[in-house]
């Protein structure tokens, strides 16, 4: 008897049998793990605020004047569908880390306190890209919200001068952070 339920449970973990399962538990059978970031810990949220607090010290020098707001109050995942946010997500936090690795190369100090968070937002990024779903290049692109979102990020190294994306990146990391990472890492149960 316990050899037949031994059996049955690796079969059912391998996907040999399938098994009726809620988004979340086949987001993780596929090697997705990104309920993990429904919180992060104390220490790392502590890093990121010490690591905004420099960029924001640091914007206050540079004294930028942006016209636009990359990532506007209006912009919340909870209005795209479930799988549509994933993709968002790794969109929002690519071009995150795209920034704060670029501010952290061109000032050492900022750099040793992006260290940390660089670290855990690559790890995030990581864990994020093992849920999306590759996207076929011939054959339909994303539409509406998700398009848009997509497109305004894509245009905003092109559009926006290195220091309005930093100040974009930095006035939005703890929306990132405790919001949309929060809301894809909750997967359905997002309202």
């Amino acid at each position: 008897m316990a050899v037949l339920v031994l059996m049955a449970a690796v079969l059912t973990v391998t996907g040999a049998v399938p098994v009726t399962r809620p988004l979340g538990a086949l987001l993780d059978a596929r090697g997705c793990h990104i309920a993990q970031f429904k919180s992060l810990s104390p220490q790392e949220l502590q890093a990121f605020k010490r690591a905004k607090d420099a960029l924001e010290e640091s914007l206050l020098l540079k004294d930028c004047r942006c016209r636009s707001r990359l990532f506007p109050r209006t912009w919340d995942l909870r209005q795209l569908q479930v799988r549509e946010r994933l993709v968002a997500l790794e969109a929002e936090l690519a071009l995150t880390l795209e920034v704060l690795e670029a501010t952290a190369d061109n000032d050492t100090a900022l750099g040793d306190v992006l260290e940390q968070p660089l670290h855990t937002l690559h790890h995030v990024l990581s864990q994020l890209r093992a849920c999306v779903q590759p996207q076929p290049t011939a054959g339909p692109r994303p539409r509406g919200r998700l398009h848009h979102w997509l497109h305004r990020l894509q245009e905003a190294s092109k559009k926006e001068s290195p220091g309005c994306l930093e100040a974009s990146v930095t006035f939005n990391l703890f929306r990132l952070l405790t919001r949309d990472l929060k809301c894809v890492a909750s997967g359905d149960l997002c309202v």
